[in-house]
């Protein structure tokens, strides 16, 4: 699986079998000479894992194509002392991917909510194949609640559908939803989705690893974590969560990341992010109802319809940087939201993880105007135009 795409870097993430040092060959030749070589993990000491191997390839130039092989060094582990290599396993295929930049191609697709539903998953990856982006982004929930890592390469690398090398040669952006925080292997999803490369930002918010800008041609990816759709003081979490305080950082990570060249010049904004973060329906849980997300009058009773905070500290920062439009996702339900005084994105919202409400949108860059397409399976397409804004 291609993972957090980027205009000087790729992640590459493969399920092994048994513990293993895993590597990836590239090159930008599709004969695969002069392939550099590349091993799991960082310096000091690679990263062998019996769960899944994560390459992350560095140095690489802006929308250039490359093309690249996986292999894995099976390893014996006694000890420290006692380790050995027991033989390599290669991927003989030749897979590929193009870098983001500038002068990439401004076009995506965006899913959401696929809650390890089989059946519909499949329909959107065939979907996307016919769309064919260069890149997708996941708008969160793509898991329930997780306890094993097994379920966690099933759910990205082992996937029960057709077509088994979805993200081999298209990569995908993360943007978490609040399931993708539940269960104990999911709150350590970097073991299989790994955190983006530390130097797309500043020490202070390494932390901040699923966060992305992302110049795709004359569009800037923004992608944001709502985190928890409940309260961190809510009983059922006991502690555990701290999702207010992150959405805070990101607040500060927002403003510097819309402030870099290659995004401010960017003549589209585009933001991603799981919960929505506008709602104008009065009775609808806006994620801060203390102690325990209940008061009268709103529904549902519990969880969050939409982030009331997220808008509060991002929303000021989307407006003030010209952000045309935010994808969210979350409740299940096609929705979109005009712009209004004092917001001036609009919001679009994802469908489920149904037939009747599943959907794929697209966004591509033609005539000087971004088209959004919602791709549907039970209705005709809806299409949105949006122009460029002034930078």
């Amino acid at each position: 699986m291609l993972q957090n795409h980027a205009e000087d870097s790729m992640g590459i993430s493969f399920a092994v079998s048994a513990l293993a040092n895993g590597f990836v060959e590239y090159s930008e030749y599709p004969d695969m000479r002069n392939a550099k070589k590349v091993v799991c993990g960082g310096y000091r000491v690679t990263a062998m894992s019996d769960i899944a191997a994560q390459v992350l390839l560095t140095g690489l130039k802006p929308a250039t194509k490359y093309y690249y092989r996986i292999g894995a060094d099976r390893i014996q582990y006694i000890t420290g002392y006692q380790m050995k290599k027991l033989g390599t396993e290669k991927d003989l295929r030749v897979y590929s991917f193009t870098t983001a930049g500038a002068k990439a191609p401004g076009h995506f697709a965006v899913i959401n909510d696929t809650h390890r539903k089989w059946e519909i998953i499949d329909m959107l990856m065939k979907r996307i194949d016919d769309i064919n982006p260069p890149c997708v982004i996941w708008n969160g929930d793509t898991a329930n609640c997780e306890e094993s890592f097994a379920e966690v390469v099933e759910t990205f690398l082992k996937q029960k559908i057709t077509r088994v090398d979805y993200a081999s040669n298209r990569p995908y952006l993360l943007a978490p939803g609040n399931h993708d925080l539940r269960g104990r292997a999911m709150r350590n999803l970097e073991k299989v989705w790994m955190f983006r490369n530390p130097a797309e930002r500043p020490a202070r918010d390494w932390d901040l690893g699923r966060n992305f800008a992302v110049r795709q041609g004359d569009i800037a990816l923004i992608g944001l974590d709502t985190a928890e759709d409940k309260l961190d003081s809510n009983p059922v979490f006991a502690g555990l969560f701290a999702s207010e305080e992150y959405r805070k950082a990101q607040a500060v990570w927002l403003k510097d990341a819309l402030e870099r060249p290659e995004i401010k010049s960017a003549p589209f904004v585009v933001a991603f992010c799981h919960i929505p973060i506008f709602d104008a329906r009065p009775d609808k849980n806006p994620g801060d109802l203390y102690p325990a997300d209940v008061a009268p009058g709103y529904v549902p009773k519990g969880w969050a319809e939409w982030q009331r905070s997220c808008n509060k500290l991002w929303g000021p920062i989307l407006d003030k940087a010209g952000c045309q439009l935010v994808f969210c996702a979350h409740t299940h339900a096609f929705r979109l939201n005009e712009p209004e005084p004092g917001r001036s994105w609009t919001q679009i919202v994802g469908g489920g993880c149904s037939k009747k409400s599943a959907t794929v949108i697209e966004g591509k860059v033609e005539n000087g105007e971004l088209k959004v397409v919602v791709h549907f399976f039970d209705q005709p397409t809806r299409e949105f135009t949006f122009k460029p804004r002034k930078v």
